[in-house]
């Protein structure tokens, strides 16, 4: 990290501002080679964080814009390092023409997350701090980006960093008692601390159980659509997406592969997946599709399982159903209500017209009965990140253990040593023990200039 990075920070597209960010030694004096502020006087001689007007020149000396400068030496800046940005207009030529003046002023063009990285190395932030300026990058509703925003501010590493804080407590009590024998120390006694195992193990798990909440806001909720050919699969996805998202025909078998949709119920963001219709066939093609249904039956976490109540109940149909209440949840929905039936839907089957809209409110009401989420605050207490959930999945069992350990009458060393794997864990969340190529693969998420 002692090199000076450029980058551009904005998306490469025309647009109203695009910026140019450098960071690392020199960063102040890279600027000031490029930028002339229109005052005449040098750019080192305005303070920190100033936005400052005046002339950008490319790498052969020719301004390209008017734009503004601003400079923040470290520690005291996004990365802890000196840093400057250049904020021009939005043309991606001119961007371009830029960072080349830059990286003629002896600046490197910087790597995905680069930024961020550096910030995370220096100290300015945690990796779950880190790792929240991706997901406020990302999110796609106003809750993710507030959790993200909570979690940027430092609402996991507070709650880490107690729970951390605590069991170290505990090991140097120990180490105390052991290393300095004649000093005048309160005995070490394991039980004196069951106490804070518990109430640790007992806010991790909060935490841990945020993450399908979290999980689900950010990917979706697997749901899979099944039943067999030409019951209306394709149209129920098309008519809760609200547009022909799918293609739907009267031949059967049109849908002969998985299709996916995102459709937000209520509160509940479902990842719809339409499948080949459940039947025996001899095409090849098809029967691909069906074997596909299967497994995408098989990793859902809710079921829709559609009959035609107009044709009389079918092998197929009890095979779909069969299949669909293996689910965590499950729903029968009986469609097209509009033509005369010729079977019974089950008890506490759904019928609804999906051609015509008619029902489909009831279902959205039903999904989100069954599965809807909490009405929980979004303020970066809620795990999103599937690499923190293991971490403090971790952290749970090996408290757990620890207190199986006492429970068993284990010698202190021996509990302790499961503590160790705690305190360990935990410094995976947040970054305090990790390896370095597990740091390279969270930043190569970033975009460039982030």
């Amino acid at each position: 990290m002692s090199d000076l990075i450029a980058a551009v920070a904005t998306a490469r597209a025309a647009s109203a501002i695009g910026i140019l960010r450098l960071s690392g030694p020199g960063a102040c004096e890279a600027v000031g080679r490029v930028f002339t502020p229109a005052s005449g006087k040098p750019l080192s001689a305005y303070p920190d964080r100033r936005l400052v007007y005046g002339s950008l020149k490319d790498s052969q000396g020719r301004i390209i814009d008017w734009c503004m400068a601003t400079v923040s030496h470290g520690p005291h800046s996004y990365t802890g390092e000196d840093t400057a940005e250049l904020q021009c207009h939005g043309g991606a030529a001119l961007l371009a023409a830029g960072l080349e003046s830059l990286f003629a002023a002896g600046a490197r063009q910087a790597g995905p997350g680069e930024f961020t990285k550096r910030a995370f190395l220096n100290g300015r932030m945690d990796l779950s701090q880190a790792e929240a300026v991706i997901d406020l990058i990302e999110a796609d509703t106003a809750e993710l980006a507030a959790n993200a925003a909570g979690q940027l501010g430092g609402a996991i590493r507070a709650r880490a960093e107690a729970i951390h804080d605590q069991l170290i407590d505990i090991l140097a009590h120990f180490h105390a008692v052991l290393d300095y024998p004649d000093e005048d120390i309160d005995p070490f006694q394991l039980e004196d601390y069951l106490h804070t195992l518990r109430s640790a193990q007992a806010q991790l798990q909060r935490l841990h159980d945020s993450f399908r909440r979290g999980r689900i806001a950010r990917s979706g909720l697997a749901t899979v659509l099944l039943g067999q050919p030409n019951v209306g699969k394709s149209s129920l996805l098309n008519a809760l997406a609200g547009y022909d998202r799918a293609i739907v025909t009267a031949v059967p078998g049109t849908t002969r592969d998985t299709v996916e949709e995102r459709v937000r119920v209520g509160g509940t963001l479902l990842r719809l997946i339409d499948t080949a219709g459940l039947r025996q066939t001899a095409d090849e093609v098809e029967a691909l599709g069906v074997a596909r249904t299967e497994s995408a039956a098989q990793e859902a976490e809710l079921a829709l399982c559609i009959l035609d109540l107009s044709r009389p109940r079918s092998e197929e149909d009890e095979r779909a159903m069969q299949l669909a209440r293996k689910a965590p949840h499950c729903l029968i929905i009986g469609n097209k209500c509009d033509l005369p039936r010729r079977q019974v839907p089950p008890a506490g089957a759904i019928c609804l017209c999906a051609k015509t809209g008619e029902g489909v409110q009831d279902l959205q009401q039903a999904i989100t009965a069954l599965v809807g989420e909490v009405d929980a605050p979004w303020d970066g207490a809620v795990l999103t990140n599937a690499r923190q959930a293991d971490a403090v999945a971790r952290a749970i069992d090996a408290l757990h253990r620890a207190e199986e350990a006492l429970g068993e009458g284990l010698t202190p060393d021996a509990v302790l040593t499961d503590v160790e794997a705690a305190i360990d864990a935990l410094g995976q969340l947040t970054g305090r023990s990790l390896r370095e190529e597990v740091v390279s693969r969270i930043f190569s998420r970033f975009c460039v200039g982030k």
